[in-house]
């Protein structure tokens, strides 16, 4: 029997109500540009945004404050000073870090522990460190100057008179920006050495050539781009040096750029200020640009000499106790002397062991200023590494996957990479403008430290967790994605999970940064956010030797912790900063 017509229906086959694959993939892609989008204005406004406050009050009122800053009285001698130290200083540093780096490869394997010691200056706290070359080499109560007056030769000097070693001059303040410079140096020329290997110069040695005539001739030309990158990163930095001629070149009078800054800063003059920081701005820059086209062009500096290695060919005797020498000047003796101050009731550069106590301790860390100063000191970094940890992680993926296109992945990878060309000096001040103004103050407040560290982290951040993403590659994540597991999901229950290593590495290492930060931290700091560093400025500004020699020690501590955690998450954490 058939049905009425009226009953009839005709009816479509029926279709699968879920979007097709090139669909979800569009939206995919739409999605991952729109957040890649807020990323990049997220890290443009951390970055960029006090940069250009910056440049526009240096060029702006039709560049008044440009030509207040050239009619600087002194400028002229200013900017001389400040050439002769950054080019002396890499000199300096380029030499001496050179020969470390050939003596750290000819380790016999069982001291091969001691190529770390050319890298701890790097973090050990600079304001720490040269306030202890302070104690040791003032003048008139400098512990090496009254060793020296006790020697005949030197019986003419006095402890009324001074000397014979004045750590104020300028030539010791050079000295000392090298010696510091140095470990960076080591750093690159080391991991060139590393790229040529040993063959080359065993080749060289076969052919009859002299140790030295093999490094000379064969070597040293293979270096020249570990040279010419280290360089010009030290001559920014010897550019950029502040802590050593504040601290020290204050008795003097020697000024150099950056604390031509801060004495503009000091007096209000944020126009002349800003005029006087741009040199900074631009060689930082200049310096960012430079090394993403040399990254890019880098293999063209390869050699044939098969995998990297951590020898260097045949073990030298010298080795060992030229790194340790090293390590003794730049290292053990500034923290050996900070805890000599320390346990002295006055410190006149003399040592009594039999008057050591620890009642500067107490009384220091017992004051609420040394208080307030460690606990928003530890606080701010933590913060700063929190915020800088995933901000880093997504600027990562963004990198690695060129999520939102080429311009907009390339554009991240540039300002990320910003805060580690300009100096901190420059951001110091940026940020003291930018958020000190009416509609947005946060001047006063910890939250302006927060920021400043979450920026000048971000290069750190991202290297460091890009580095461990490329060495992850993308079968597990893959692998995830295939099983049903989400974007989101893939991240938090697979990709971090296998990168914890470097991220702990990571946030250790931030950690110790941060902790010792000085050079911007003056500049944002006010009576009520001092962290350590500022701090112990004050201290030293007063003349209250055995105050800043226990926050030098406190400053220390919390750095071999941070060290210490840094070298427990493995990974190489470590030798990656």
């Amino acid at each position: 029997m058939t049905s009425p017509p009226s009953l009839i229906v005709a009816t479509e086959p029926e279709r699968d109500a879920r979007p097709s694959a090139p669909a979800v993939r569009r939206v995919a892609r739409s999605s991952g540009t729109a957040l890649t989008a807020v990323l990049a204005a997220v890290l443009v406004y951390l970055v960029l945004f006090p940069i250009v406050r910056l440049v526009v009050l240096a060029l702006g009122d039709g560049g008044e404050n440009l030509a207040r800053a050239v009619g600087t009285p002194g400028l002229g001698r200013t900017l001389l000073t400040t050439l002769v130290l950054a080019l002396v200083s890499v000199v300096a540093a380029a030499v001496l870090g050179t020969l470390l780096a050939w003596l750290a490869m000819r380790l016999p394997v069982r001291h091969r522990w001691a190529a770390v010691l050319p890298v701890l200056p790097i973090v050990l706290p600079p304001i720490a460190g040269i306030s202890a070359f302070g104690f040791l080499l003032a003048p008139r109560s400098g512990l090496v100057n009254d060793l020296l007056r006790s020697l005949p030769v030197f019986s003419g000097y006095t402890a009324a008179t001074g000397g014979p070693i004045d750590v104020y001059g300028f030539g010791w303040i050079v000295a000392i920006t090298g010696l510091y410079l140095t470990s960076f140096m080591f750093v690159f020329i080391r991991a060139g050495l590393a790229r040529v290997g040993p063959q080359v110069v065993e080749a060289a040695r076969s052919s009859g050539a002299t140790p030295s005539r093999a490094f000379l001739t064969v070597v040293l030309p293979l270096l020249r781009p570990s040279l010419t990158y280290g360089g010009a990163i030290c001559l920014l930095l010897g550019f950029s040096q502040f802590t050593a001629p504040l601290i020290l070149g204050a008795n003097n009078n020697v000024r150099v750029l950056t604390t031509e800054v801060y004495y503009f800063v000091n007096l209000n003059e944020y126009g002349i200020a800003s005029a006087l920081s741009m040199p900074l701005l631009v060689l930082g820059t200049a310096l960012v640009l430079g090394q993403r086209g040399l990254l890019a062009n880098s293999k063209r500096f390869a050699t044939d000499s098969g995998k990297g290695v951590q020898g260097g060919g045949r073990a030298s005797r010298w080795a060992l106790p030229g790194l340790v020498v090293y390590g003794l000047l730049a290292v053990v003796v500034p923290v050996l002397t900070l805890l000599v101050v320390s346990l002295s009731p006055f410190w006149t550069g003399h040592v009594d062991v039999g008057t050591f106590t620890l009642r500067n301790f107490t009384e220091t860390l017992g004051s609420p200023a040394a208080r307030t100063a460690v606990r928003t000191s530890l606080l701010t970094s933590v913060a700063g590494v929190l915020l800088a940890l995933p901000i880093g992680y997504l600027a990562a993926e963004v990198i690695y996957r060129r999520r939102g296109g080429r311009v907009l992945s390339a554009l991240v990878d540039f300002v990320v990479g910003l805060p580690l060309g300009i100096p901190a000096v420059v951001f110091g001040l940026g940020f003291l403008y930018s958020y000190s103004q009416p509609g947005f103050r946060l001047y006063g407040t910890p939250w302006i430290i927060v920021l400043l560290y979450v920026t000048l982290m971000l290069p750190y951040s991202v290297r460091l967790q890009l580095t461990a993403r490329l060495s992850l590659g993308d079968s597990y994540e893959a692998a995830a994605r295939s099983s049903g597991a989400g974007v989101l999901r893939t991240h938090l229950r697979i990709v971090v999970p296998m990168m914890r290593s470097s991220i702990a590495g990571a946030a250790a290492l931030m950690f110790v940064l941060l902790s010792h930060e000085f050079t911007a931290s003056v500049f944002v700091r006010s009576v009520r956010t001092q962290v350590m560093g500022t701090q112990l400025y004050d201290f030293w500004s007063t003349g209250t030797a055995s105050k800043v020699a226990v926050m030098g020690i406190v400053m220390c501590v919390i750095t071999a912790v941070g060290v210490a955690l840094a070298a427990r998450a493995g990974s190489g954490t470590l030798e990656k900063l």
